[in-house]
């Protein structure tokens, strides 16, 4: 037997089950590192990111720690907080989270803040 090679069954074996547990991970740290990298690119403290999206501070750090992944409806509430459109791209191998930042509101014509 060729030890260099392995054993194809047996690395079946031992891997069975894993696959969807590693890809909810890395899913899972890929978001957790998106919601970070956008909150923290707005200069934004945790509590002021959950006032914005009405959630708890403590529900922030457990998306940021990749603790937890938020349902659907969580997702909206953490684009809103983030000012931000959620993008995610994800096939197979490989997934890609973004926050789009949404443009800055123009002000309305007769507002005595416009230039």
């Amino acid at each position: 037997m060729d030890h260099a090679r392995g054993n194809r069954a047996q690395e079946t074996a031992l891997t069975k089950g894993y696959a969807p547990k590693v890809a909810r991970f890395r899913l899972t740290v890929s978001f957790a590192k998106a919601v970070l990298d956008r909150r923290t690119e707005l200069g934004l403290s945790q509590a002021e990111v959950a006032e914005r999206a009405g959630l708890s501070q403590a529900k922030i750090a457990r998306i940021e720690s990749a603790a937890s992944f938020p349902t659907l409806p969580l997702l909206r509430r953490l684009a809103v907080g983030l000012n931000a459109s959620l993008n995610i791209a994800m096939d197979a191998e490989s997934e890609q989270i973004t926050f789009s930042p949404h443009p800055a509101a123009r002000p309305r014509r007769g507002d005595k803040s416009a230039p």
